[in-house]
């Protein structure tokens, strides 16, 4: 199948390597070209495209620096990418065929944005959570961030290593205000790629018209925060649900934050842009398979923020 279920065996034969991809084996229907011009354009009266003036005085918000994260430091910060492609055949994981796209592209696009991004590949539980540690305990105070993605297989509240599984708490507690005095009061951010359970989504039609129609530290010393605060989470899928990749292009999810990202990256708050996000993913990609059981399916990432403030890459 084209789109893969992240925890799914390819139904009916051999997985197809990276690119070697058949004229039937697209995972999102229709096609469209200009999938990735969702919120750049609209139609006018006469049915023609026209492109939309986003830096307009009608598109406007109100920004106070009161309640912006502080992005001024000497370094964006880091980013920490893990891409776990293959798994021990006692996982019973299948290879993550299209993942390496997914974190090449990621890489530029992190970089683009300012972060000092690092890619590790095919980790263990083990190598996963001393690579956090190790940084965790690195000295933040030059950095307004923090990011890191993880691309495996996965379950509700786990991760895969190529070994096995651990809980995602293990991870994204050791930044905890409490455990990182570094990034206390500055954006943490977790990007998942992962499924988060079995279930699949079928969809359900609409009749609201077709989808193109509309398209120092931060925190004050002298008060205390909660240890849990200026946390994000970005996940691929909702939980209980399969995610889905493409073993050419890579997942719906990364494929629609990259995109967003390169276009909006540097201009909307984190919210909106993840907000984007899952508007293309929702409404550009459906699965096809010549087993029933795995077409017309559909996802939808979801966005868990701790935030106390906005957050903008300009």
């Amino acid at each position: 199948m084209a789109a893969e279920a992240e925890k799914e065996a390819t139904p009916g034969g051999e997985e197809e390597e990276e690119g070697e991809l058949s004229g039937d084996q697209i995972d999102a229907k229709p096609d469209r070209k200009g999938r990735f011009l969702l919120f750049g354009s609209k139609k006018n009266k006469d049915g023609k495209s026209q492109e939309q003036d986003y830096s307009s005085e009608s598109h406007h918000r109100i920004v106070l620096p009161t309640f912006q994260y502080k992005m001024n430091h000497p370094r964006v910060g880091k980013c920490i990418i893990i891409n776990n492609k293959n798994f021990d055949e006692r996982t019973g994981m299948n290879v993550r065929n299209g993942t390496d796209r997914d974190a090449g592209e990621l890489f530029k696009c992190f970089k683009t944005l300012g972060f000092d991004v690092f890619i590790y590949n095919d980790q263990t539980c083990e190598k996963m959570e001393c690579l956090l540690r190790e940084a965790s305990e690195e000295d933040h105070s030059d950095s307004s961030c923090f990011a890191c993605i993880l691309l495996s297989h996965g379950e509700e509240g786990m991760i895969y290593g190529t070994d096995g599984a651990m809980p995602i708490k293990t991870m994204t507690s050791l930044f905890r205000g409490d455990m990182c005095k570094s990034l206390v009061g500055k954006p943490k951010l977790f990007f998942i790629q992962a499924c988060r359970g079995s279930e699949f989504d079928d969809g359900i039609q609409t009749d609201s018209g077709p989808p193109n129609d509309t398209l120092e530290t931060d925190a004050n010393p002298r008060h205390k925060i909660p240890v849990e605060a200026d946390f994000l989470f970005a996940y691929s899928t909702v939980p209980g649900y399969y995610s889905w990749r493409n073993p050419g292009r890579g997942s719906w999810f990364v494929q629609a934050l990259c995109n967003v990202l390169n276009e909006f990256g540097k201009q909307l708050e984190i919210m909106q842009i993840l907000t984007r996000v899952n508007y293309m993913v929702a409404t550009s990609f459906e699965s096809w398979s010549e087993d029933p059981r795995f077409s017309e399916k559909k996802q939808i990432p979801c966005v868990v923020s701790m935030l106390t403030k906005e957050l903008y890459f300009n």
